[in-house]
């Protein structure tokens, strides 16, 4: 009796091992959900909707976008860490996925558990402020901040967004303090900075180019390493006397702890493909970026990315946990 019930159960076992193996062959069968915890109209969602449309010609399924922002990115990230391991539940967004740790010290997900995809595109940073700020270089604007020190205001997508680090980088830089004022997204905080209601925004070259370009604000200098091809007459913040300035908006994809290989195997080169896509490479050329090398659209090279800015980031916000 006991063999037959041993060999059952081994039947079993090899009968639901084949259908997970056919249906991770079959993958994807249904509509894929990419969640960016960020607002619609901000930079993560632009580069996220770009990725998504290419994605969904190399699967031949739709990978629709889902924005669900909220504690600087936290909450969707922890959606996407909750999902069921399948595939159809995947996450795109930047660099702030690396400082959920230090921020919120209380998450019922560990960040780093997350099945990395693959880095997708290094953004850069414009330091930016509205139309009629009464400075006309970086150097006047350092001299305004020291000035005003405590009263200029500085818009932020919240605590953890890659725009809150380069505030925080930049006091940290220039000894001046500024008043933060925080918004639910970057596209929120440009509407308030194209209105004059706030004075400045480090933010991504995809939320701030078209704008600098309109005239509608002023760009002061790229906070990244190099000069962005669409603003060459627009200096890096290094070349403007704040040395050893540099921080980029990299972004990444990931999928829920557990994932199968043969499904991440599928999203990798599915995004590879889509940073090969003539459309993707001219959009985000557009808007001051361009896609990672082949090399680093892998699991491979974000996991080892974001274990340095794990490092570098939880130094930098050493007890700055978000209230």
């Amino acid at each position: 009796m006991r063999r037959i019930l041993a060999a059952g159960a081994a039947i079993c076992a090899l009968m639901l091992g084949g259908v997970e193996t056919r249906a991770q062959e079959a993958y994807p069968s249904r509509p894929i959900t990419l969640i960016v915890p960020a607002a619609a109209g901000g930079p993560s969602d632009t580069v996220a909707r770009l990725v998504a449309q290419a994605m969904s010609t190399k699967l031949g399924q739709q990978v629709l976008v889902d924005n669900r922002g909220g504690a600087g990115g936290s909450l969707g990230a922890g959606q996407v860490a909750k999902a069921a391991p399948d595939g159809y539940t995947l996450l795109l967004y930047h660099i702030g996925v690396a400082t959920f740790s230090a921020l919120y010290p209380n998450l019922p997900y560990n960040p780093a558990e997350l099945t990395p995809v693959g880095l997708i595109t290094e953004v850069p940073m414009v330091l930016v402020g509205r139309s009629d700020l009464p400075a006309a270089s970086v150097a006047d604007l350092l001299a305004l901040m020291k000035e005003k020190s405590g009263s200029l205001t500085i818009g932020t997508a919240g605590v953890g967004a890659v725009s809150h680090l380069c505030a925080l980088l930049l006091e940290k830089a220039t000894g001046a303090k500024m008043v933060e004022v925080p918004y639910k997204g970057s596209g929120p905080a440009m509407l308030d900075l194209v209105g004059k209601r706030i004075d400045l925004m480090c933010d991504q070259s995809t939320n701030t180019v078209n704008q600098i370009k309109a005239g509608d604000i002023k760009a002061y200098g790229v906070a990244s390493r190099q000069r962005i091809p669409v603003l060459p007459d627009v200096p890096t913040l290094d070349q403007s006397g704040l040395k050893g300035f540099d921080i980029s908006a990299w972004h990444a994809m990931w999928a829920p702890k557990g994932t199968p290989e043969p499904i991440r195997q599928k999203l990798a080169e599915a995004l590879v493909a889509a940073l090969k896509d003539p459309a993707v490479i001219a959009r985000f050329a557009s808007l001051g970026t361009a896609p990672v090398e082949e090399g680093l659209a892998t699991p491979a090279a974000l996991d080892k990315q974001f274990k340095a800015e794990l490092d570098r980031l939880g130094t930098l916000l050493a007890g700055m946990e978000a209230k």
